[in-house]
Order: C-alpha cells, then sequence, then structure tokens
C-alpha cells in the first residue's frame, strides 16, 4: 500500500538534469542476448539503453561490456538458468520514457500509467531466488563525464528493484569450540547448511588485547584487527576446513564464542574499481522489492553524504515489510545499511564487516519500527562528519548499530571489533538541531514529539564482545535530556559483554536492565546517569577496573535513586578503586542507591566492596549519598565521610568499606520500587511476503511489541505463530484470495494494533 503521509527533515535539491540520449530501446520483450529484441542490433559497450514499458527482457549474458546506462521502465529480470554479469555505470529503475544520468535524485521520474505496471529490476525475487550453482553479478563502473558523487549506481525511483540469492538458514554461527593459534578447523554450534566450498568467511576476533594490538600496528584509519578471512575447502557437517592456519585463537566456550560467518552469495554487486570511484544502491519513496541472501562488497562512497552501500533514501512506509535479509555487506568505505526516513523495514541475519563509519546505521532521527535482528557488525571504523549530515552531533566515529530513534527493535544482534561502539543510541539538542520531531503516532496520525522520550520498543538479547571502546552507549551525557517516565522506561534485556572495555553506559534516566553477563572487561556499569535505575540479575566475572562505577564517573554526582537486586562480582582483581564506586554528591536530598541479594565471590580490592573511588573527586559538595546493603542479617548504610554529619555515627567495616566512606547498621528501610513499567503500546505488524498458493494466498510477516503477542490476524483469519522471541514474531496465514490483504496483531497486555499494514492489489 503506497503511503500518503511523508515527514522529513532533509531538504532534497532538485536539479533537473538533461535526459539520456538513447543508444538502443527494447522493440519487444525477449532475451538481452537476441538482437531481434534490440530491433536487429545488440547493446555495445558504452551503450544508453532502455528497456521500454510493456516489455519484458531476460538478461541471459555474461559481459565484460560495460554499458554506461541501463534505464529499466519495463521489467529487466535475470536469468536464473546461467550464470550472468552486467557491468554498468547507471542502473535506474523507474516509470517513463526518459531519465536523466543522475544516481542520486528522482525529481525527472514519470508516473506509473494508470493501469500500467511498475518497473522492474528482477535479480531473482522472493519466491523464485537466483538457485545456488548459478551466479548473477553486477559490477558498477565509472565512465567518464559521469558526477563521481553519484554515480556510478543502482537507484530505484519509484520502481520494484529484487535481488535474492540462494536462502540459507543461517549466514553466520557461533563457535561450538575454541580454535587454537594455527588451527585450520573450525567447529561451529550447526551445520553450516548452504555453505560451499570455496566460499570466502571471516572468524571474529576474540582477546581485546589481538585487536587493539593490530590497530596500533595499522595506518590511521585503516581496517584492522584480530578477525581473519578466510575460505572454504571442506564442508562436514559442524566441522569447517579453512585453507591456511589461523593467526590468532579464537574462543568458543561458555559465553565467550566467536563467530564464522559468510561473506559469499551467489548474487552479487560491486564496485568495478575499488580502488578508483566506487558505486552505491539506493531505493527512494514509492518503490519496492527488497534484497535477501546477495552480497554487497566495495561500494559506498567515502565522505559523501548518502551514497551508501545500501540505502533506503525517505522511503517512509510505502516499502512497509520490504528491507533486507541474509546479506553480507564488506569492505564499504561509507556504511553497510542505512535506513534514513523510513519505517517499518526488517534487516534481520546480515553479516556487515569493514565499514568506515556507522555499519548499520538511522539516519535522521526520524526512523520508526525498524526491526533489526540477528545482524552481525564486526569492524565500523571511525571517519569523518559527512558534509550537511541531518544530526550534526553525531562524530560518525564507528558504531556497529547506530540510531538516535528509541521506537525502534534490536534483538540478538552481535557486535564485534568497532571502532568506538558495538551499539550507540545517541539523541541531544544541539545549537543546529531540535529534537522535537513531526513523527508519526501509532493510529498513523503526524505529532510533534521530542523523540529523546521514546523509549525502545525493543532492546534484547543482544551482545557485544573486543570492541574499541564502548559495548552499549546508550543515551547523551546531560542529566536528564534522554528520559522515559515511570511507566516508560527505556528497557535493555539479556545482553552479553565479553572481552571489552567499557560495558554499559546508561545515559538515560529511567532505565531497567534486566540481565547482564560480562566477562573479561575493563569497566562494567559505567558513568551511569542514575536516575530512576533499576538493574536485576547481573553477573560481573574478571572486571579488572571498576565493575559498577559512581555517578557521572569523575562528577560523582548523583542525581536520583537506583537499585541493584541479585547481583554476582565473581572473579575481579580491581586496584585501587572500590568493587563498588560510590557517588559522592547529589543536588537532590535524600537520593540514594540499594543493593539486594549482592554477592562477592573471589573478588578484592585495595578499597574493598564499596569506597569513593580513585581519580578526580567533585569537591562540590551538596548532599550526601546514602548506599543501602539489604541482606539477610540487615541493612547497612554507607554515606561518603566527606558530610561529617551524615556519617558522624559510622564506622569503617573491615573487608567492606574504604576509607573514604562509614557504614552504619540501620533499619526499617525498604527496599524501593522505582519503576512501574506499563505495556500500554500496541504491537506493530509488517507483511513480508504474500503468494498465490491453489486457491489460497499465503501471507507472512512479522510483529514487533513489547509485550508477548496474543494474536495476529490477516482479513480477519487467525495467523499461525511459527517463532516468538525477544518481542520479535513470525507468523503465517492461509486466507481466500483478496484485493486487500490487511494484518493486525493484539498483544496479550490486549494493546490493539490500530493501523496495521494493509497492501492492496494482490493478485
Amino acid at each position: 500500500m503506497r503511503a500518503i503521509l511523508a515527514l522529513s527533515l532533509t531538504l532534497v535539491s532538485f536539479v533537473f538534469a538533461e535526459p539520456v540520449a538513447f543508444d538502443g530501446r527494447s522493440v519487444k520483450s525477449g532475451r538481452w542476448s537476441d538482437a531481434a529484441t534490440w530491433g536487429g542490433a545488440l547493446p555495445k559497450a558504452g551503450a544508453r539503453v532502455q528497456v521500454r514499458a510493456g516489455h519484458v527482457v531476460v538478461y541471459d549474458v555474461d559481459s565484460a561490456d560495460a554499458l554506461r546506462v541501463v534505464h529499466v521502465a519495463g521489467t529487466l529480470t535475470f536469468s536464473r538458468e546461467k550464470n550472468t554479469r552486467l557491468e554498468v555505470g547507471l542502473l535506474r529503475v523507474t516509470p517513463g520514457d526518459a531519465c536523466s544520468e543522475d544516481g542520486f535524485d528522482c525529481h525527472d521520474d514519470a508516473p506509473i500509467p494508470a493501469g500500467g505496471a511498475m518497473p522492474a529490476l528482477e535479480i531473482g525475487t522472493a519466491d523464485a531466488p537466483i538457485p545456488a550453482g548459478v551466479t548473477a553479478t553486477i559490477r558498477l563502473r565509472y565512465f567518464e563525464g559521469m558526477n563521481k558523487e553519484t554515480l556510478p549506481a543502482i537507484i530505484a525511483c519509484g520502481g520494484r528493484w529484487d535481488i535474492h540469492g540462494a536462502p540459507m538458514p543461517r549466514t553466520w554461527l557461533k563457535l561450538a569450540a575454541s580454535a587454537k593459534q594455527g588451527a585450520t578447523e573450525l567447529e561451529l554450534e550447526s551445520p553450516a547448511t548452504g555453505w560451499r566450498t570455496g566460499d570466502r568467511v571471516i572468524v571474529t576476533g576474540s582477546r581485546e588485547q589481538d585487536y587493539k594490538a593490530a590497530v596500533k600496528k595499522a595506518a590511521r584509519g585503516a581496517f584492522a584487527g584480530a578477525t581473519e578471512e578466510r575460505t572454504i575447502v571442506k564442508l562436514d557437517g559442524v566441522r569447517v576446513t579453512l585453507d591456511q592456519p589461523l593467526e590468532y585463537a579464537h574462543f568458543g566456550e561458555g559465553i565467550m564464542r566467536s563467530e564464522v560467518a559468510l561473506l559469499s552469495r551467489n548474487v552479487i554487486v560491486e564496485s568495478a574499481e575499488p580502488a578508483g570511484v566506487r558505486g552505491h544502491t539506493m531505493y527512494h519513496r514509492d518503490s519496492a522489492g527488497g534484497i535477501s541472501y546477495a552480497e554487497f562488497r566495495h561500494l559506498g562512497k567515502k565522505g559523501v553524504l548518502g551514497k551508501y552501500a545500501i540505502h533506503f533514501h525517505l522511503v517512509r512506509d510505502t516499502m512497509r515489510g520490504s528491507g533486507v535479509l541474509g546479506a553480507s555487506v564488506w569492505d564499504s568505505d561509507n556504511r553497510w545499511i542505512t535506513v534514513h526516513g523510513t519505517d517499518h523495514l526488517l534487516v534481520r541475519d546480515c553479516v556487515g564487516y569493514r565499514s568506515r563509519g556507522h555499519g548499520y546505521f538511522m539516519e535522521d532521527a526520524t526512523e520508526q519500527w525498524n526491526i533489526f535482528d540477528r545482524n552481525l557488525a564486526v569492524q565500523a571504523i571511525g571517519a569523518q562528519r559527512l558534509p550537511k549530515q541531518v544530526l550534526s552531533f553525531d562524530p560518525n566515529d564507528g558504531a556497529g548499530f547506530w540510531w538516535a530513534n528509541g521506537r525502534n527493535t534490536f534483538t540478538r544482534n552481535v557486535a564485534c571489533e568497532n571502532d568506538e561502539y558495538g551499539f550507540r543510541f545517541e539523541i541531544q539538542k544541539a545549537s543546529n538541531f531540535n529534537p522535537t520531531l513531526r513523527i508519526r503516532n501509532e493510529d498513523g496520525e503526524p505529532i510533534e514529539r521530542d523523540v529523546r522520550t521514546l523509549p525502545f520498543v525493543r532492546f534484547e538479547d543482544n551482545e557485544s564482545h573486543t570492541e574499541g571502546l564502548y559495548s552499549f552507549y546508550l543515551g547523551d551525557d546531560k542529566n536528564g535530556s534522554v528520559h522515559g517516565d515511570r511507566a516508560h522506561p527505556f528497557i535493555v534485556r539479556n545482553l552479553r559483554a565479553w572481552e571489552t572495555h567499557y560495558v554499559l553506559r546508561p545515559n538515560v534516566q529511567f532505565f531497567l536492565c534486566e540481565g547482564l553477563r560480562v566477562k573479561n572487561a575493563v569497566y562494567g556499569i559505567y558513568h551511569p546517569d542514575y536516575d530512576a535505575h533499576v538493574y536485576r540479575d547481573l553477573e560481573f566475572d574478571n572486571i579488572n577496573s571498576e565493575p559498577i562505577n559512581r555517578g557521572h564517573d569523575d562528577e560523582s554526582i548523583q542525581y536520583g535513586d537506583f537499585t541493584y537486586e541479585r547481583v554476582t562480582l565473581a572473579n575481579c582483581r580491581v586496584g585501587r578503586d572500590p568493587l563498588i564506586q560510590m557517588a559522592c554528591t547529589t543536588p537532590r536530598e535524600g537520593a540514594s542507591g540499594h543493593f539486594r541479594d549482592l554477592k562477592v565471590v573471589n573478588s578484592r580490592s585495595q578499597s574493598n566492596v564499596v569506597d569513593l573511588g580513585g581519580g578526580p573527586r567533585n569537591d562540590e559538595l551538596q548532599h550526601p549519598v546514602s548506599y543501602y546493603f539489604h541482606t539477610a542479617d540487615g541493612i547497612r548504610r554507607v554515606v561518603s565521610a566527606k558530610f561529617p554529619d551524615a556519617a558522624k555515627d559510622g564506622r569503617v567495616v573491615e573487608g567492606w568499606t574504604g576509607k573514604d566512606v562509614r557504614a552504619t547498621e540501620v533499619s526499617g528501610v525498604a527496599f524501593p520500587t522505582l519503576l512501574d513499567p506499563k505495556d500500554d503500546s500496541a504491537p506493530a505488524t509488517m507483511i513480508t511476503g504474500i503468494r498465490r498458493e491453489g486457491s489460497k494466498l499465503q501471507v507472512r510477516g512479522v510483529t514487533q511489541d513489547d509485550g508477548t503477542i496474543a494474536v495476529v490476524t490477516v482479513n480477519g483469519v487467525r495467523a499461525t505463530i511459527v517463532t516468538q522471541q525477544s518481542g520479535v514474531t513470525d507468523w503465517t496465514a492461509s486466507i481466500p484470495p483478496a484485493e486487500q490483504v490487511v494484518a493486525l496483531a493484539k498483544d496479550a497486555a490486549g494493546n490493539a494494533e490500530k493501523r496495521g499494514h494493509a497492501v492492496s492489489g494482490v493478485r
């Protein structure tokens, strides 16, 4: 269904270019290799070619003769029976008899005539992909005289671009056993079905020290790390044999298990000259199609705004239910996948490897209800800010995942060896950016909303290891600027981090963290903006500096209350700093922190369990902070000795308090309930596919929610829920034929989807 609402902060410059003078046009449907399709002469190298409206041309050649322009106004479909290759400067899918040599804007494109078919570029379809054993390759080649900022490119302007390679159950897997340095055989968690000998894989780095040593040796801004590229020479169930021994050891036990990811696909889009002028790809508003199991390599224009390896540009929800499934995007000079001014996309099971700037990226803070599920992000490195970027505060310093609007879902993703962050959620008010934006509400109506107050739909079961600096950095380092409320906090669940530096930096107000496992890190909870923060079920194993940092670190200031419950500190060997570093002062009288079911196992520090900690201190004292430790034996209150009146009855407890705090036994202090999360948000549904099967329509889709989905209906028929995990529900439905298909969901709390997803023109 075409959306009726377009919301964006970005102004597009409309510069009308001269239309292309075509050297050849199709005269009828047929095979590309048949001269009769072109009126008697095949397109020659350097030609500008048009597939005219109403014609279906089958691309069936493997040619090194590059074409300058291919305008698809009809249908260009790649052969599924033989290997194909197309080298081209501009591949433009758009209606009308004319097109310009422009690899970015859609200003000159004609509307689809009434009753006419949408122009289509098909390199396989979702239901009929290019099968295994057959390859299809598009090489984007620069031609002299082209605009280097916009070309070469593939661009869908109101057309359908489908690109689908041979599917496979998993594109990346965890190691099931550790691989020693020098090993050539890997054991995976499950069989690598669909992988083939000769395919290229990466084995992600495991040790932070290996990553840092490799980066230190590399030139500034170069890709570097302990992730290794290899070729498969043998596959035997869960065992994979590599062409060369591993240079580094890779972990495969317990929480610490590296990934093996497949880079190769049988459908490829690449730059013909990676060291020269690179290409990019993009979908515009009112386009259609999608990507699955394709390989995008050597793309992205370095330092150029909007020219990314894969780019959904100001689509809003005109491509609702589309997205990228199982793709490999590697060696990109400008991001892997960018979702800009676009809603309701699914990005799942993708492998991103080596990107300049952020990897998986949402661009202008208006993006909502997108799902990033089970993607791998490896080596997104820092780059310069892009000229005229929408969010001026973003330094583009290398995050595996970067976004600025909480109303999205991130589940089961893994980040590794990224320059600055594994996951970075950042939104703030700047001198040239107001975060109160015109966005859509759940019912589709436009509203003005400060997007800093939009909590996550779902952030769950994500993992980060071997990062450059931060694993999970959420919010903005300005007290209270990013905040939910008591009933709608920012919630993260079941996170894992290992062999990393800073694990979790929660700079948001009203925050709930349920389930965090950490092994081998320098800092655990770092620089928290303690104000209505709740932490439950945390395990810290071998944190060697600060397992739990004080409020705002060196500012040592706490703005509100927090609680920790069921926390284990194990095998932590800390130097000058305590295991729990206490905030010294607060501007809010009576601010406190509470700990219950705290276990300290084989851990020690020179400053004992709780103290103010080393480094700079905050001497601008306002009010004391009280930390309460609730145990079966009673309650112990700890305060800073910098407040003599508050600490006058306190004492130093051997093995528990450091020299700068005092403890007092107290009673009658309740363990507070700071948050009361309410599920009052409706689910968001996407129809991801419809096909005719006999007398029925088979409909499949995905629904996201902050709770549990109870039911999905499609045209009133109850769908079958296939899987439901981490707030993401996959479903299918079989319904009678209909001109319009409407999918709606309801969650267990009774919240019913108001708008749903409607697809018209179904046949």
